[in-house]
């Protein structure tokens, strides 16, 4: 999604306020979850549903 809205993670980091060690960790699917404010501010700002960016992984 990032790649679609040519942003890098350093921007997106800024625009949602997290550190980007912290994304980098959600990206690379590193992550045990993600906090819905969380969820829902990279939503906003990539302008995108959760169901396009999660992936369900047994």
């Amino acid at each position: 999604m990032m790649a679609k809205r040519k942003m890098s993670l350093n921007e997106l980091s800024q625009q949602v306020g997290l550190t980007t060690v912290n994304l980098s960790i959600l990206k690379t699917g590193k992550a045990k979850g993600v906090r819905f404010d969380t969820l829902e501010s990279i939503c906003r700002v990539l302008d995108c549903q959760p169901g396009d960016i999660l992936e369900y992984r047994v």
